[in-house]
C-alpha cells in the first residue's frame, strides 16, 4: 500500500513537472529559472532543486511524462485497432492532434524560444517521434506477423516522418494527414508482405 508520504511527494514532483510543462514553451530551456518553477507550484525554490537537483534533470523529466503519454496513447490506439491500417491511421490522428494540443510540443517544433526544447526532448537519446516509430514498428509486427523486422522499422519511420510534416506544415486536417499516409505506405505493405511471403515459400 503506498503511504501518504509517498502520495504526497508523487503529487509534489506532479506539481513542479506541471509547473515546468507551463513554463517551458514561453520560455525554452535556457531561459527557464528554478525560482519561476517554485513560484508556479507555491513552493520553494529549495524544493525544487530537492526533488530534481537541477534544471537540465527537470526539463528531462518533463521531456519523460510528454513521451510516455505519446506512447501510451499511440499503443492504446494500436490495441483498439481491428487492422494495421486502422490502427496506423488512428496513432497518426493521435499524433498530430495530441502535438499540436501538447503546448510543449507545439513549441519544440515552431517557435524560437523552444528551439533549444526538441534536442532535450528524448527517450533513451532518441526524440519522442522516434520512440513513437520503435513502438508502432512493434505493433505493426503484431497486427501484421508476415513484416520483417526491418520492413516494420521502415515503414513505421515513415509514417513518423510524414506525420512531423503534416505536424510542421499544417495544411490538411489530422484525419485528412492520416488518410494520406495510409494510402502512401498501403502500396508499401502490401509489397512486403508479398515479398516475404514469396521467400517463405522458396525452397
Amino acid at each position: 500500500m503506498t503511504s501518504f508520504t509517498e502520495r504526497t511527494k508523487a503529487s509534489l514532483r506532479e506539481a513542479l513537472l506541471d509547473a515546468a510543462a507551463e513554463l517551458l514553451p514561453d520560455h525554452g530551456h535556457r531561459a527557464l529559472r528554478m525560482a519561476d518553477v517554485a513560484a508556479r507550484a507555491g513552493v520553494s525554490r529549495q524544493t525544487v532543486y530537492n526533488e530534481f537537483g537541477n534544471k537540465a534533470a527537470l526539463t528531462q523529466a518533463v521531456a519523460l511524462r510528454t513521451a510516455a503519454e505519446f506512447l501510451d496513447g499511440i499503443r492504446c490506439r494500436f490495441e483498439a485497432a481491428g487492422s494495421l491500417t486502422a490502427g496506423m491511421h488512428s496513432a497518426v490522428v493521435y499524433t498530430i492532434e495530441h502535438a499540436r494540443e501538447n503546448r510543449l510540443v507545439a513549441a519544440a517544433l515552431g517557435t524560437e524560444a523552444g528551439e533549444d526544447l526538441l534536442p532535450l526532448l528524448t527517450t533513451r537519446g532518441e526524440p519522442i517521434l522516434a520512440a513513437a516509430a520503435d513502438l508502432a514498428a512493434r505493433q505493426y509486427l503484431e497486427h501484421e506477423p508476415r513484416l520483417s523486422a526491418e520492413a516494420a522499422a521502415l515503414l513505421a519511420e515513415t509514417a513518423a516522418r510524414l506525420s512531423l510534416s503534416h505536424l510542421v506544415l499544417p495544411t490538411h486536417s489530422a484525419t485528412d494527414a492520416a488518410d494520406a499516409v495510409v494510402a502512401v505506405l498501403t502500396p508499401a505493405i502490401d509489397q512486403f508482405v508479398h515479398n516475404g511471403v514469396q521467400r517463405k515459400g522458396q525452397p
